[in-house]
């Protein structure tokens, strides 16, 4: 049985004042919750101190992002070594906005996720299509096709390590979520796909996080399907109150 995960992403949001008081605030209601891994990624300039107030909390620490060398001449860069100095557990890797904005490729998510899992870090790993490539009946393609650029250096038993998470592009911040079936079959081929490159035994242990609009509302009737094992949550991360709701309705 895969424990349920839910991840909140701050994105560019909170001051470190803002980000302590929102820390402490949801450690105050999730403290007593089991069964379920929580996470929080801040902005990379309050992870230390929020980390500090998660000690011994059920909470677990996450970056929004990496890069793969352990240090040198690449500025405004942070490193999986700083990452793992300040506590981090987990790091987004490939998100739709570092992707499209930024112009991330699935070979540099793969560097970034063999670095995170040299130091002790697991790497969340997104993948999603654009409404665009969706409508014209390529989701499959383009999911697949990201998977495996991203985790082309990985082996089956770092895979064990290594959370996915699917968000279709056309539905975070959007408002719009992929209805419980829609996620649900790209959840599936993304579970088969492990399969067919590394093994039964890793994907039937997978975590597949969906992450597009998740909010208080429809976390049951995701966490319903069978191969969605929790949430990246955006927005509603941003308050505690709605954020430890999501965390109650993915217990399941």
């Amino acid at each position: 049985m895969r424990r349920p995960f839910i991840a909140g992403n701050w994105k560019m949001h909170k001051t470190v004042p803002q980000a302590l008081e929102l820390v402490e605030e949801l450690r105050g209601l999730v403290e007593g919750e089991q069964g379920v891994e929580i996470a929080v990624a801040p902005p990379f300039v309050a992870l230390h101190p929020v980390a500090q107030v998660l000690r011994s909390s059920v909470i677990k620490l996450a970056a929004q992002d990496c890069f793969w060398e352990e240090e040198g001449a690449y500025t405004g860069e942070v490193s999986p070594v700083m990452l793992a100095d300040v506590g981090c557990a987990y790091c987004i890797v490939g998100h739709s906005e570092r992707r499209c904005i930024f112009g991330e490729t699935s070979e540099g998510v793969a560097r970034k996720a063999r670095a995170l899992l040299n130091h002790g870090i697991s790497p969340i790993v997104c993948v999603g299509e654009t409404l665009e490539e969706r409508d014209r009946g390529e989701a499959l393609h383009v999911v697949g096709e990201q998977l495996g650029g991203s985790l082309a250096s990985l082996s089956a038993e770092d895979m064990v390590r290594v959370v996915i998470a699917y968000e279709p592009v056309w539905a975070i911040g959007t408002g719009r979520t992929a209805t419980p079936q829609q996620a649900q079959e790209m959840h599936a081929f993304i579970r088969r796909w492990v399969v067919e490159k590394f093994g039964g035994d890793v994907a039937s242990g997978l975590t597949i996080l969906y992450g597009g609009s998740v909010k208080p509302e429809n976390i049951r009737g995701l966490m319903a399907m069978d191969d969605i094992d929790g949430a990246l949550v955006g927005g509603a991360s941003l308050r505690a109150t709605s954020f430890a709701q999501i965390v109650q309705g993915g217990k399941g």
